[in-house]
C-alpha cells in the first residue's frame, strides 16, 4: 500500500474535524469535496459567514490579551483577525475544531506567526519547525522511497539545539505517522570530516545533543547526501556509519538547503512532498506550499486529521 492511500485510509479510522480558512482559493474548494466524498475528514470551509462575530471579537480580546506583553496594540490585532486564518487559528486552540490547514494562498511566514501566536508552543521543544513526508515514486533509498524531510519551511539558520530538536520531532513524525523505525542523518557537504568549517561544528554538537536526549536515537552525521541514503556510497565514504546509508530522516543543515532540496525532489523525482506540517506546537497544524495541488491539500488534511487523533 502506498503511503498516501495508507495515510487517507488512517484518517477514515477516526474522523476529525480540520479547518480550512482560505475559502477563496478555487484549489481548496475542490480538496473540501474530495475530502468529504472519501470521508476522509470533516472539513469546516471558514467561509466569513461562518464567522461568529461576538466569538470573533472575544477571540481579538483573548489574543491581545495574551500578546500585550510583546507590544502587539489593538489595532495590530483588529487588523489581524479581518482575515479568517487567526480565527481559524484560534477555533483551534480553544480545540472547537481538531486541527487546521491552510498557506495555499498565504505565506509560510504568514502562516506560521498565526499558527505559533495562536496554537502555543510545546514547552518540551519551545520552538516551532516544519517537516514534509516524502513519497518518491519507484526508489529504492529511504522506507521503499519514503522519507521525512525537516526543517525545510520555518527556520532559516538553526542553531545546534534547534537542529537536535527538528531531528527528535522529525523522528518522532515518522515513527508515529508513516510507522517507520526512524533512521536520522544530519545532511551536509561533508562526511565524517572530509571538509573542516565552522558549520560542520553546528552539525557535529547537534548529533551530540540528540544522542543526549535521546540516546536511543539512531543517527549519525555529518553525512553527505549520497552517504546517507545509498548503502553502496556509505561502504565507501563512511563504513562505520550506524545507518549503513539507509536514513529515512533527512536533516537539513538550514533552511536554504531543505525548501532547494525538497522541490529538487518533488519536480525532478516527481515525489509527493505532504506538508510543511508544523512541529512543536500545542495543538496540530499544517502549512500548505502556494504552489499546492488539490491533492496536496487532501493530504495533508489527513495528515492533521491522524495527528490529532
Amino acid at each position: 500500500m502506498d503511503i498516501v492511500t495508507k495515510l487517507r485510509n488512517q484518517a477514515k479510522s477516526k474522523l476529525k474535524t480540520i479547518v480550512l480558512p482560505e475559502y477563496e482559493d478555487e484549489r481548496v474548494l475542490k480538496a473540501c469535496k474530495i475530502i468529504e466524498k472519501e470521508g476522509i475528514a470533516k472539513v469546516l470551509l471558514l467561509t466569513k459567514d461562518k464567522v461568529d462575530l461576538g466569538e470573533k471579537q472575544r477571540y481579538i480580546e483573548e489574543f491581545y490579551q495574551m500578546h500585550k506583553p510583546k507590544d502587539i496594540g489593538l489595532d495590530t490585532v483588529n487588523k489581524l483577525f479581518e482575515d479568517t486564518l487567526y480565527y481559524a487559528a484560534m477555533m483551534t486552540r480553544e480545540g472547537k475544531v481538531d486541527g487546521l490547514v491552510a498557506g495555499a494562498s498565504h505565506t509560510t511566514p504568514d502562516m506560521a506567526r498565526a499558527a505559533i501566536r495562536c496554537l502555543g508552543v510545546d514547552e518540551r521543544i519551545t520552538f516551532a519547525s516544519s517537516a514534509f513526508l516524502m513519497a518518491v515514486p519507484d526508489c529504492p533509498y529511504g522506507d521503499e522511497g519514503n522519507f521525512v524531510f525537516a526543517d525545510c519551511g520555518i527556520i532559516p539558520d538553526p542553531n545546534p539545539r534547534q537542529l537536535a530538536c527538528i531531528a527528535l520531532s522529525a523522528a518522532e513524525l515518522a515513527s508515529k505517522l508513516l510507522g517507520l523505525n526512524p533512521r536520522i542523518a544530519f545532511l551536509s557537504f561533508s562526511t565524517h570530516g572530509s571538509a573542516k568549517i565552522k558549520s560542520i561544528e553546528k552539525i557535529s554538537e547537534a548529533l551530540n545533543l540528540l544522542k543526549e536526549i535521546s540516546p536511543d536515537s539512531l543517527v549519525d552525521g555529518e553525512l553527505q547526501v549520497d552517504a546517507a541514503i545509498i548503502p553502496e556510497v556509505a561502504k565507501i565514504k563512511c563504513p562505520d556509519s550506524p545507518i549503513g546509508g539507509r536514513a529515512n530522516v533527512l536533516i537539513f543543515p538550514d533552511l536554504e538547503a531543505g525548501n532547494i532540496g525538497y522541490k529538487l525532489v518533488q519536480r525532478l523525482a516527481k515525489a509527493r512532498a505532504i506538508g510543511p506540517v508544523i512541529m512543536g506546537l500545542k495543538k496540530p497544524c499544517s502549512d500548505l506550499s502556494r504552489g499546492c495541488s488539490v491533492e496536496d491539500i487532501v493530504d495533508c488534511v489527513a495528515v492533521i486529521a491522524i495527528r490529532a487523533q
